[in-house]
């Protein structure tokens, strides 16, 4: 399937798709993963419903070999990305130094539905018997995770500016590397509602009411 095609299809679905080249060692390494997220308003729990991945491996010596790195590379990005929270306090020392405070990925944050495949783009005399890296770039293709999540926030945050009648911009936010729970229910709009409601008993304050 074409690029092209492949992008319009996303965005008819409402999918965040992203396509990455890395360079390794002078080799070109391509992938290419779209992810649609779902997220609770009143918690910032998210939910990953699907996520399609495809990755250049070259010509792989070993696919399941492969494939394994680049899902279980994937998964330790959505960490990253998302959940891996690094709190320190007033001395500099790391105060979120358990499982109860620093949350690393588990089995619950998989995708519900997970597609990953392997690309096998053929020979090249460049590359040792012409494979390719399947690990850190595959980390870094969990970055579409954050991008569907921030789309998920922008969305919630425009419902609730077109249902409050909020005059300021709600689609202008900064979502910082990871994006917890917390910063996830912070960012969904929920302060856009306090000021509306606010300013609504100013007014009433203002009116003698």
């Amino acid at each position: 399937m074409r690029c092209d095609k492949i992008f319009f299809e996303g965005h008819l679905q409402q999918f965040s798709l992203i396509m990455f080249c890395c360079l390794i060692g002078g080799i070109l390494s391509v992938h290419s993963e779209k992810v649609q997220v779902e997220i609770d308003l009143l918690t910032g729990a998210i939910t990953i419903l699907r996520g399609d991945l495809v990755y250049d491996c070259g010509k792989s010596m070993n696919p399941a070999v492969d494939l394994g790195q680049i899902e279980g590379s994937f998964i330790q990005g959505i960490g990253f990305f998302i959940y891996e929270e690094y709190v320190t306090n007033n001395d500099g020392l790391m105060i979120s130094n358990s499982t109860w405070d620093y949350k690393i990925p588990s089995v619950d944050i998989i995708p519900k539905q997970f597609n990953a495949e392997v690309l096998n783009t053929g020979y090249h005399k460049d590359r040792v018997l012409s494979s390719k890296a399947c690990g850190e770039p595959a980390l870094i293709a969990a970055s579409s995770v954050h991008c569907a999540l921030r789309e998920a926030i922008r969305a919630a945050r425009k419902e609730f500016a077109n249902s409050t009648g909020s005059g300021s911009s709600p689609l202008e936010f900064q979502m910082d590397v990871p994006a917890p729970m917390t910063l996830v229910k912070e960012l969904c709009g929920f302060d856009i509602v306090e000021k509306y409601l606010e300013s609504l008993s100013a007014c009433e304050r203002a009116a003698g009411v």
